[in-house]
């Protein structure tokens, strides 16, 4: 049966940036958002096996849901500005009653508040680097107890945004010019964290219930970066050294991984998925600390979903490394969605 698929997109920049500092431009501003090609395979793909109608989340897109009022969204909307703006789209969706694929207004919220979801991990005993959340100075205390080298990104930042090379400081003189760079760059506290020194993966997972799955783990292969560059996947790893002239190999997938360290990471990243409430699909990101243990660093609800698979997109490379395509992908999302909405397909 041919349904009416939605799709609720960020394409177009609107006339603020989307982000907590509006009014700051720079370099990183729309790092959030897919570009046409991107909005378009996923039209395309989903317009093989029902109708489609875009709409872009912009200020007209509530009066166009409730217009059109599709059978389902498939949402990938980052939204403009704001520490919330993850969430309006699916809040709007909610309000009209219209069923959608991913998490809801409050996980989306949550996960993207990287300190309130570490809260929530540790609430349930699930490993994750020691953190503090900085809004201004003095600090009284709250970085007694950290080691260096630590880590300085901004709280409510997607995309590696705000993380830099030197996001990792070595010791006390470098904290507060870094920390002052967040908070006058995006307006927002920074969250500091003790750096883990590990290896880095990222786990892409996909499902509800009983039928969650793990998909094949990527590795972050630092060993791809630039001589001397510190071992993190931040803005420069991601926008500036890997360019079509000059491709990074930074993923592995599947990452060479024992069956015992595997199952660790697999099983925190299930359960860090459904203690958020995650919906349809994740992709989670993970660092060995200094013990080789597996520590959560963070939830994306909202991942990438390029389907060129020479471009660095990990859920996709995920669900290629699982013998699947990106219809197969696109539609296991939409399907999921569907049978947990009660929506017939």
């Amino acid at each position: 049966m041919r349904r009416t698929a939605a799709s609720a997109e960020d394409t177009d920049p609107p006339e603020f940036p989307p982000s907590p500092a509006s009014g700051v431009e720079g370099i990183d501003n729309f790092a959030e958002w897919d570009d046409e090609n991107v909005v378009r395979d996923l039209r395309e793909t989903i317009g093989k096996y029902h109708d489609v109608i875009p709409i872009e989340a912009d200020l007209n897109a509530f009066e166009k849901l409730r217009k059109y009022r599709p059978d389902i969204v498939f949402n990938i909307a980052e939204g403009f500005t704001g520490v919330s703006r993850e969430s309006v789209i699916p809040a709007m969706l909610e309000m009209l009653g219209i069923p959608y694929t991913g998490s809801d207004p409050l996980t989306l919220g949550m996960c993207l508040d990287k300190g309130r979801a570490k809260e929530i991990l540790g609430y349930h005993r699930l490993p994750t680097a020691k953190f503090a959340v900085l809004k201004s100075w003095p600090l009284n205390g709250q970085l007694r107890h950290f080691d260096y080298p630590m880590f300085v990104k901004p709280l409510f930042e997607g995309s590696s945004k705000g993380i830099w090379t030197d996001s990792v400081i070595e010791d006390s003189k470098a904290l507060r010019p870094t920390v002052e760079k967040v908070w006058n760059t995006y307006s927002q506290p920074a969250i500091v964290e003790e750096f883990l020194p590990g290896r880095e993966f990222t786990v892409a997972l996909l499902g509800n219930g009983a039928s969650l799955r793990v998909l094949p783990i990527v590795e972050i292969a630092f060993e791809a970066l630039p001589q001397g560059a510190k071992p993190i996947y931040g803005w420069e790893a991601k926008w500036l050294w890997d360019s079509p002239d000059h491709e990074l190999e930074i993923y592995k997938c599947p990452a060479d991984l024992d069956e015992e360290l595997r199952n660790k990471i697999e099983t925190i990243c299930k359960k860090a998925y459904n203690y958020l409430g995650c919906r349809d699909l994740c992709r989670i990101d993970v660092r060995l600390d200094a013990n080789g243990e597996p520590n959560i660093l963070e939830l994306n609800p909202l991942p990438g979903l390029i389907k060129d698979p020479t471009v660095h997109s990990c859920f996709p490379k995920a669900a290629y490394s699982a013998g699947m395509t990106f219809d197969d992908l696109i539609l296991a999302i939409l399907d999921e969605a569907c049978k947990r909405q009660g929506v017939s397909v």
